[in-house]
């Protein structure tokens, strides 16, 4: 282990340099999207969408045996409220009570942001927003559930005013085979409850936030449903959440023609900028608890201290065999992370910007709130050394569904006002529209629209 570790210390002193960091930025940037338009695994991609297009429940039950090893007949796509209620029956205390105060802290956040109550309308124009009907949310849960995805898309929806809301998630978890006990019996008692379904803790946390249209469905084959619809999943308005490379190249090829999307979100990245003030025992963690995600995501350190750089490393080596998983962590490590050593504090903010990475920490000490003042491209950026992204991840309120692969520099965190759309208000009286009646014209007569002068000509003669 000590020998890949090593390999990932880069130091902008050494032959290469440069090199090696356009190496790693475009190895970050490819390992965020599958190869280009044409290339097989996209064209895989398009293929699954169109079938599912085509097809319907046929397609959406063949891959998802394909790619999950589960088979499912359309009936026994949405999980049922019965499911969802005993889910959340028998989620421990402690963690309900945890997984409210994050909602209420999500909640609490996405309402100081809301724009959507501004209805303007002044001198003969205005703005009026309204929430989307329908969206989608896909919660990943193939490496582990994450519940924590259902409260960062499905709150700020809700404070959005969106009405229907559809989760997704795979079904990776077999009531009545990987448990044991009560779970076994129930299996015994009620066969229907011993299909592959969708982690608990996710069934308990929709639950609570009254959400009742819950897919055991995930991956290209759930993106198609909803962005396409099927004979049993309604069409929806826009698809949201975090994923694989897979799930985002869906979403990325179904947008704009059949559904909004939120961003590209994934797969999981971290950028430090760490002054010598940082301690390098923390930073090491947090570069961990990125590259737990799997094997494709990326944690980078910047800094200007070669000392420190060295002492992170060596927290590294110490840190990742206490993990339990610590083999995915490590191939991460070697793939996408790297601690870069640069000249000073000024470089390292300009490749931070340039690297526009999803989660952007800066342990600078007491210069932390000026350095994060100077970054313009990040998904969210977490000041100081006592905000770790899980901080973002479980609690703050921002959403922690956010930009990948450099995307940062074009796009932006989930927010509430992703799930409204605006609508422009316009309305002239006689006297604006004669006041502006020559001027209009003369526009449109310049672009040769005949039609469009007249259409304003007309009205003035007959007043």
């Amino acid at each position: 282990m000590g020998d890949l570790l090593q390999d990932i210390l880069l130091l902008s002193s050494a032959p290469g340099f440069e090199a090696r960091l356009d190496t790693l930025r475009s190895t970050i940037v490819s390992a965020a999207r599958l190869a280009g338009y044409d290339s097989k695994e996209n064209q895989t991609v398009v293929t699954i969408l169109r079938e599912v297009a085509e097809q319907g429940d046929d397609a959406v039950s063949r891959y998802t045996e394909k790619f999950d090893g589960v088979k499912l007949r359309p009936d026994q796509f949405r999980v049922t409220r019965e499911a969802l209620e005993e889910a959340h029956g028998t989620i421990d205390a402690r963690l309900l009570e945890s997984l409210r105060k994050a909602i209420r802290n999500v909640r609490a956040y996405q309402e100081k942001i809301f724009i959507g109550d501004r209805q303007e309308f002044s001198q003969g124009t205005g703005i009026r927003y309204t929430p989307l009907k329908r969206v989608g949310v896909c919660v990943p849960g193939a490496a582990a559930p994450l519940p924590s995805t259902v409260i960062m898309t499905v709150v700020p929806a809700q404070v959005a005013g969106v009405k229907e809301i559809a989760v997704v998630s795979p079904p990776r978890y077999r009531v009545g085979v990987q448990n044991e006990g009560q779970d076994v019996q129930s299996a015994i008692r009620n066969p229907q409850s011993a299909i592959a379904t969708i982690h608990p803790v996710i069934l308990a946390v929709c639950h609570e936030l009254k959400v009742e249209e819950v897919y055991r469905l995930g991956g290209v084959q759930a993106v198609g449903a909803m962005a396409h619809g099927t004979q049993t999943i309604a069409k929806v308005d826009k698809i949201v959440g975090p994923g694989n490379k897979w799930v985002q190249a869906a979403k990325k090829n179904v947008a704009g023609d059949y559904v909004g999307i939120d961003s590209i979100a994934g797969p999981s990245e971290v950028l430090i900028l760490a002054s010598d003030e940082a301690n390098p025992a923390w930073v090491a963690a947090d570069m961990l608890s990125q590259a737990e995600h799997g094997t494709d995501s990326s944690a980078i350190v910047l800094t200007d201290s070669q000392p420190l750089a060295g002492a992170i490393l060596a927290q590294l080596r110490d840190q990742l065999n206490a993990l339990p998983r610590a083999a995915e962590a490590a191939q991460s490590l070697a793939r996408f992370s790297r601690i870069i050593v640069v000249k000073d504090m000024d470089k390292a903010i300009d490749l931070a910007n340039e690297f526009a990475c999803e989660h952007l920490e800066i342990q600078c000490g007491a210069g932390s709130r000026q350095v994060a003042e100077r970054i313009t491209n990040a998904g969210a950026i977490f000041i100081g050394p006592n905000t770790p992204v899980a901080v973002g991840d479980y609690w703050a309120g921002p959403s922690h569904t956010l930009p990948t692969g450099i995307r940062a520099k074009f796009s932006s965190a989930l927010t509430c006002n992703d799930f409204l759309k605006s609508i422009s208000l316009i309305e002239y009286s006689a006297e604006q529209l004669a006041a502006s009646a020559d001027d209009i014209v003369r526009l449109a007569e310049v672009e040769g629209l005949d039609a469009h002068a007249r259409s304003v000509k007309v009205r003035r003669q007959q007043q």
